[in-house]
């Protein structure tokens, strides 16, 4: 259950090595490497929105963005990295609806290049620990496709357990779970 849906965004919070801020327009051609990446896209994207342009891609990404701010459904924030000041990825809490019941949801996208250097776990443990101060929810999920090893592999690290696997929108995906 989801306790606090008006306080979900971690602006201006941050990690030893990472900044939190809102998601900005002017992040978009960093962000469309990531929509061009074949792959990346797989696992968040229906099957129907991976058939188009990358730069459809991206101006989609950034509409579901903009849309979780205006209606307070949780919503993604823009990664930093101290150290240089570039775009490394997103992450959030974000209200999901699945198998008709409201979850709070840890979610993570980290561009190509920054992958493999422990940024998305830094930013799903500060997540989670947002979650846990701010008494957001009683547990957090995380859903990924089962062929995700790599997002398996986040979830585990950040205590999470796989709960179920059910059906969104066309995809299986597991339920990655951990009580708060």
């Amino acid at each position: 259950m989801i306790h606090n849906k008006h306080n979900l965004l971690l602006f201006e919070e941050e990690t030893e090595r990472l900044l939190f801020r809102k998601v900005k327009p002017t992040d978009f051609e960093a962000w469309l490497e990531f929509c061009r990446e074949k792959d990346a896209l797989k696992y968040i994207f229906s099957q129907a929105d991976q058939l188009l342009p990358p730069e459809e891609k991206c101006h989609k990404w950034f509409d579901r963005v903009q849309n979780r701010y205006e209606n307070q459904l949780g919503g993604m924030n823009a990664l930093i990295e101290k150290s240089t000041g570039k775009l490394v990825g997103q992450t959030g809490l974000l209200i999901q609806t699945i198998d008709g019941v409201e979850e709070l949801e840890i979610g993570y996208s980290l561009l190509a290049a920054h992958r493999g250097k422990g940024f998305a776990i830094e930013a799903a443990q500060k997540c989670k620990q947002v979650a846990i101060e701010r008494q957001a929810a009683d547990s957090l999920i995380s859903v990924i496709i089962p062929e995700n090893v790599t997002s398996i592999a986040v979830a585990e690290k950040n205590g999470m357990k796989l709960d179920k696997i059910t059906k969104q929108n066309e995809d299986v995906v597991g339920i990655w779970r951990i009580g708060i």
